[in-house]
């Protein structure tokens, strides 16, 4: 009997590392074909959101020679400015946006000079979650999206921490227009009960996968009429807001 019991827990051991030997290579496999799932993979704003897309973006805070080759791979027409500021203001990684190619989204005004991750993780929102998102709520695209600004040299509305508008490193986003000329704007439609409105609520979910700080309406009364898209730096490992 003793012998049939180890033969048996034996045989139960061989069963269970044959499993996680499949799994390991259907892991593998996986894996493989999604490269920007791995955290040590390089960016490119030309491929499909990852798991680690959105640290990767943050990141770029600490490169700003390697943000702008990004940039200039994905044809981003835009110049880098000259650093600016001093303190909590001051700015050594923004870029001015100049007017899109044809095809591409443009911004309301034009004078849109956010730090470089945000201008980054914009690239792949309008391609990847923006355009996607008009498409399946009304057969066209976005041609042009209204904000509220990316940089204003102050604290948190209530609180004693610096914004990280203070630098540029965020942008409010207001409304977006179709190719007929409909508008889609977050004080008008985010709590309608309609197509526009689960456009808008895709458009924020899939921000969470690329920008630090995504809140909306929901958050609080503050950003009744936008959303507010960051790339704060928190580290590899820090956390992300997502409201």
């Amino acid at each position: 009997m003793a012998l049939l019991r180890r033969v048996r827990r034996l045989v139960k051991l061989l069963v269970l590392l044959t499993a996680l030997a499949l799994m390991a290579l259907l892991l593998l496999s996986y894996l493989r074909q999604r490269p920007q799932d791995l955290p040590w993979t390089e960016l490119r704003l030309d491929q499909p959101i990852g798991m680690f897309t959105g640290r990767k973006l943050a990141s770029l805070d600490a490169d700003f020679d390697r943000c702008q080759m990004l940039l200039d791979q994905a044809g981003v027409v835009y110049i880098p400015l000259p650093p600016v500021g001093s303190d909590q203001c001051f700015r050594d990684d923004n870029v001015r946006l100049l007017k899109p190619q044809p095809g591409q989204i443009g911004f309301v005004p034009e004078t849109l000079a956010p730090s470089c991750p945000v201008a980054a993780g914009l690239t792949i929102w309008e391609d990847q979650v923006v355009q996607p998102a008009a498409r399946a709520a009304f057969g066209q695209p976005v041609v042009s999206i209204r904000h509220l600004g990316s940089y204003s040299c102050r604290r948190i509305a209530g609180g004693d921490n610096w914004s990280e508008h203070a630098t540029g490193n965020a942008i409010d986003i207001a409304a977006f227009t179709l190719a007929d000329g409909t508008v889609i704007s977050l004080s008008g439609h985010w709590n309608s009960n309609d197509r526009k409105a689960g456009f808008l609520r895709a458009v924020h979910d899939g921000s969470c996968d690329l920008f630090s700080s995504v809140l909306s309406p929901d958050y609080n009364a503050a950003h009744a009429d936008h959303f507010h898209l960051d790339q704060a730096a928190r580290g590899a490992m820090g956390y992300r807001i997502c409201r």
